[in-house]
C-alpha cells in the first residue's frame, strides 16, 4: 500500500472565484443549500418549473453581499424584480430559522455565562467580562404616513440592529427593528436581554473576585458612552467627567 504525503490543498481558480462571488467558499454553500432546501423548495406547476433552491439562496446572497438593488440584480440572476421581492425575504427568514438555534444561541445558565468571559479574559485580558454591546442603524425607505418616526440622529431613516457579542466577534444576542429615532440606549432598556438582566432571570453568574485582587465585580457588558452606566453595563469615563 503506498502511502500518500498529505498535503495543503491549495484554492482552485473555481473557488477563488465562487468565493469572490458568493462570499462564501462551495463547501459553506452547499451545506447550507442542505439545511434551507426544505424550506424553500417550492412545487413545480403545469405552465412552468419553480426557480430551485440553490438560484435562490445564490440571489438572495449576492444580495446581502453586494447591497445592490432588485433591479440590478435580475439581470445578473436572471430572475425576475417581482419574482426577487418575494423570493429574498422568504429565503432570509429560512436561514434565520434553521441557523438560530446552533449558531446564534444566547447564554441562559451561569455555566454558559462564564465560557463566554473566559474567551474575554483569556483574549483581550478582561475579567468578569461577558459580552460586548453595540447598536447599528440600518437605512430604510420610511413607511408612508411615518413622518419622522425612523428618523435618527444622522440624517436618515432607519431601524437600530442591537447586537451583543463574543470575544471572538461572534453575536450572542441580537435584538433587531426599534425605529431609528430610539438612542442606542433606549434600544437597550427595552430589549429582552436587559429585562431579564434586571429581573435577575438571565441565568448570570455571580459577582467574583478580580484575579490578583481582592476586590468583588459583577459580571459585566462593555458599552460606549451612548448606554447607561448600570451594575452589568461598563462604559468609558465621559469626556464630559474628565478634568
Amino acid at each position: 500500500m503506498v502511502h500518500r504525503k498529505k498535503t495543503k490543498a491549495k484554492k482552485t481558480g473555481y473557488e477563488s472565484d465562487f468565493m469572490n462571488y458568493m462570499r462564501m467558499d462551495p463547501n459553506t454553500f452547499y451545506d447550507l443549500l442542505e439545511k434551507v432546501k426544505p424550506v424553500i423548495t417550492k412545487q413545480d406547476t403545469c405552465m412552468r418549473e419553480s426557480i430551485s433552491p440553490a438560484a435562490r439562496l445564490e440571489a438572495t446572497l449576492m444580495y446581502l453581499s453586494t447591497g445592490c438593488s432588485y433591479s440590478a440584480l435580475q439581470y445578473s440572476t436572471r430572475i425576475s424584480k417581482p419574482s426577487l421581492s418575494a423570493i429574498i425575504p422568504d429565503t432570509c427568514k429560512a436561514i434565520y430559522d434553521v441557523l438560530k438555534d446552533p449558531y446564534l444561541k444566547t447564554p441562559q445558565t451561569a455555566e454558559e455565562w462564564m465560557h463566554v468571559a473566559e474567551g474575554f479574559s483569556k483574549n483581550w485580558n478582561f475579567p468578569n467580562c461577558i459580552g460586548a454591546v453595540d447598536g447599528k442603524h440600518i437605512l430604510i425607505r420610511p413607511p408612508p404616513d411615518s413622518g419622522s418616526f425612523y428618523y435618527n440622529y444622522k440624517g436618515s431613516h432607519s431601524i437600530v440592529l442591537m447586537a451583543v457579542s463574543n470575544a471572538d466577534s461572534n453575536f450572542i444576542y441580537v435584538d433587531v427593528g426599534t425605529n431609528g429615532r430610539v438612542s442606542d440606549g433606549g434600544v437597550w432598556d427595552t430589549c429582552s436581554l436587559n429585562q431579564h438582566i434586571e429581573a435577575g432571570s438571565a441565568g448570570m453568574p455571580n459577582d467574583e473576585v478580580l484575579p490578583n485582587s481582592s476586590k468583588v465585580l459583577p459580571y459585566m457588558i462593555v458599552a460606549d458612552d451612548a448606554f447607561p452606566l448600570k451594575r452589568h453595563i461598563m462604559k468609558p469615563l465621559s469626556s464630559k467627567s474628565k478634568p
